[in-house]
């Protein structure tokens, strides 16, 4: 029988094809997000929408005014283009915004 270090047994959860890897994937383009808003749209902005999660390659955001909901219409290819950029792939097709 042979052992193998708890560290090594989590890298390779992480590494490997499964859902810890893709729940670290997808935690990490909300967050990419987050900056993406910030940087387009400024803090004041920026704290009116909530990146939430990805699911089938659409990104849902909260939003808490119906004005950011518009802006975030308006601005979602470029929002799409940048964020994809920042991830270095493309992680994501369109945005889905709740008001």
């Amino acid at each position: 029988m042979s052992f193998s270090s708890l560290g090594d047994t989590i890298n390779s959860r992480f590494t490997q094809k499964g859902p810890l890897k893709k729940q670290l994937e997808n935690s990490q383009i909300v967050e990419e997000a987050k900056v993406v808003l910030l940087d387009m749209f400024g803090k004041e902005l920026a704290l009116t929408a909530n990146p939430l999660f990805i699911k089938n390659r659409t990104l849902t955001i909260s939003c808490s005014s119906s004005a950011m909901a518009q802006e975030i219409r308006l601005n979602q290819t470029q929002i799409v283009e940048k964020l994809n950029e920042k991830l270095g792939r493309n992680e994501v097709d369109r945005i889905r915004y709740l008001v």
